[in-house]
């Protein structure tokens, strides 16, 4: 199976905007972290397909898997 990985901000610092993954049907957004080396406390929004999810979902066939750091300003 296969996903979609977009990643925002500085997530994309030496990985880049979109990345595709093979995974099995018992990978979770978690495994995906694992993978890219980005600690889970890090992630500040994490959107499956456009909707709010979590990090232990099972992730499904084309699915969609956003990820977005605390953003600052002010």
């Amino acid at each position: 199976m296969e996903i979609e990985v977009r990643l925002f901000a500085y997530f994309r610092d030496n990985r880049g905007k979109r990345l595709a993954f093979s995974i099995d049907e018992n990978t979770t957004p978690k495994d995906i972290l694992e993978k890219l080396k980005i600690d889970p406390k890090d992630v500040a929004i994490l959107l499956i397909n456009g909707i709010d999810g979590k990090l232990d979902s099972k992730l499904k066939e084309n699915d969609r898997l956003s990820l977005f750091p605390p953003v600052g300003g002010g």
